[in-house]
């Protein structure tokens, strides 16, 4: 989840017991590419050294198939949400042998603007009865700022606008060859109670021209098309990701309107130089409207990806429209020979338009980080990165696990 944080965040973390416990037993990071778990240090050593007291006993976690769980809590202040506190987790886990992680995250946010939000995104592989399960659930009940459709609206076109929201999304795939999937779901995004401010503008132009009452719904199948060869989506170390789902979304299932989407996920990791533990990173992230017109709230935008990650350097929302086109680099690489600490730079772009002849704007976006490990068994980092774009727009950004 994307979060801006200030930067004491950075130090008090070092101090947290942060759950990093491990239930069950773990296991030896052993997969081709990783690095042995027994050989890098995270936060849990550390506190143990310091503290001379034993959250664990690694020699007893080297056996099992987790999970290996990290909980932590969070305090930050971010644009859209001011004063902002919450819980995330993350629990990595073999569900049949030892070949690929799954991995659970759920998140809960509150904020002084009275916002409360729940995520949870799973990602589980069942090797022995080759399915996938992919699943995307969140609740909103969320004041926040839209700023009206295109790559061309200003931060002056800010208006406020109230919503609940509920999104339920579970695809399950079928193993057709190695690491190849294919299979289909269910998808839904309903929105009610939407309230925008009464001031007289761009965006509440554009929000009355494609939203319809108080209550919205998206309610419709997917077909979709998996390649995945990462061993560890938490923190790839090498491989590739390719995510094709075409959503029809149908009245005769619930939905306002009959539209149709395409989304294009396509991520590929390098270990360079290829005798470290360095990664570069390439994420392109595509989801365009093939027929008819969403509801305002359910066109592509910035920030509103399933893992809420695009657009570094903008707040959620910040660009909305029909079509969505978002490219990004990341270099990862160690600051410590234990493993503890590691640092990132990155480079985005993106465009958002209505229509394939609008006018729209590149708009770019970059920034660099830090990663201290918080789980040596899962390979869990604590992400903190801060993030520049265009027109002033910065900040910092908060992740338990890789951005992607």
């Amino acid at each position: 989840m994307k979060l801006y944080i200030p930067i004491a965040l950075i130090i008090s973390v070092l101090s947290l017991i942060s759950n990093i416990y491990t239930a069950n037993g773990q296991v030896e990071t052993n997969l081709k590419g990783e690095e042995k778990a027994t050989k890098s240090t995270d936060i849990v050593d550390i506190l143990q050294g310091g503290f001379k007291t034993h959250l664990r006993k690694d020699s007893l976690l080297l056996k099992g198939k987790g999970p290996f769980i990290s909980i932590m809590p969070i305090v930050g202040y971010a644009m859209q949400s001011g004063l902002t506190g919450g819980i995330v987790t993350n629990t990595s886990f073999y569900t049949d042998d030892r070949t690929r992680f799954s991995n659970l995250l759920i998140n809960g946010y509150t904020s002084q603007y009275h916002q409360f939000w729940v995520t949870a995104n799973n990602t589980l592989f069942f090797e022995k009865l080759k399915i996938h399960l992919l699943g995307d659930m969140r609740y909103y009940n969320f004041p926040t700022q839209t700023y009206g459709i295109g790559s061309n609206t200003l931060l002056s076109d800010e208006l406020d606008i109230k919503y609940s929201y509920l999104r339920i999304s579970q695809i399950i795939y079928r193993e057709m060859a190695p690491n190849l999937f294919a299979g289909g779901g269910y998808n839904i995004d309903y929105h009610w109670n939407i309230t925008p401010d009464t001031i007289v503008g761009r965006a509440l132009s554009d929000l009355n021209k494609f939203q319809k009452g108080t209550r919205s719904i998206s309610s419709g199948i997917s077909l979709n098309l998996l390649f995945d060869s990462r061993l560890n989506p938490v923190n790839p170390k090498g491989g590739s990701y390719a995510n094709l789902q075409f959503r029809p979304n149908l009245m005769w299932l619930g939905s306002d309107t009959n539209w149709q989407s395409l989304l294009i996920d396509l991520r590929h990791y390098i270990t360079f130089p290829a005798s470290s533990h360095n990664v570069i990173a390439f994420w392109d992230y595509n989801n365009f409207t093939l027929n008819g017109s969403p509801p305002y709230l359910d066109k592509p935008s910035v920030g509103w990806d399933s893992f809420s990650n695009t657009g570094r350097g903008y707040v959620p929302g910040r660009y909305t429209g029909n079509n969505f086109m978002y490219a990004e680099s990341e270099y990862r690489f160690a600051l410590s020979g234990n493993g503890l600490l590691g640092g990132v730079v990155f480079g985005n772009a993106e465009t958002v338009f209505q229509n394939w002849s609008d006018k729209h704007s590149l708009i770019p976006g970059a920034g660099l980080g830090i990663r201290i490990k918080m789980n040596k068994f899962s390979n869990t980092n604590l992400a903190i990165d801060y993030g520049f774009g265009v027109n002033g727009s910065h900040g910092l950004f908060f992740n338990l696990g890789e951005v992607f």
